[in-house]
């Protein structure tokens, strides 16, 4: 059982920066691949970022390329999001996300309740 807690988000004018960060409980935080998803008002919830267990392997979307960043300190149980260059088109609800596997695909098994973010144009 892993349970998420996500915080840090806000809101934020056109082409600035926000980082998200999400805390982690359990024994095997370590295993898991954690990402991030999103759902924009009146949209299906996407796929963001993800970055399997080891840190080896990193996926993301087409639209944050460039501009987003995850990272994960397994020592600490934690995982972050750094976004930079944001647009209103990124503002969404972003949920922290752990579960199995690799890629945009993974499996996901646990949730956070999820953090608003904002932009304003």
């Amino acid at each position: 059982q892993v349970q998420l807690v996500e915080s840090g988000g806000g809101l934020v004018q056109a082409g600035g920066s926000l980082r998200l960060s999400c805390a982690a409980s359990g024994r095997t935080f370590s295993v898991y691949t954690m990402g991030w998803f999103r759902q924009a008002p009146g949209k299906e919830r996407e796929f963001v970022t993800a970055m399997n267990w080891s840190s080896c392997n990193t996926y993301y979307a087409d639209s944050v390329k460039g501009r987003f960043t995850i990272s994960r300190d397994n020592a600490k149980n934690t995982i972050a999001l750094q976004m930079n260059s944001l647009q209103p088109e990124d503002t969404a609800v972003y949920y922290c996300v752990a579960g199995r596997g690799a890629g945009p695909g993974y499996r996901t098994d646990y949730w956070g309740k999820g953090s608003l973010v904002t932009v304003s144009s």
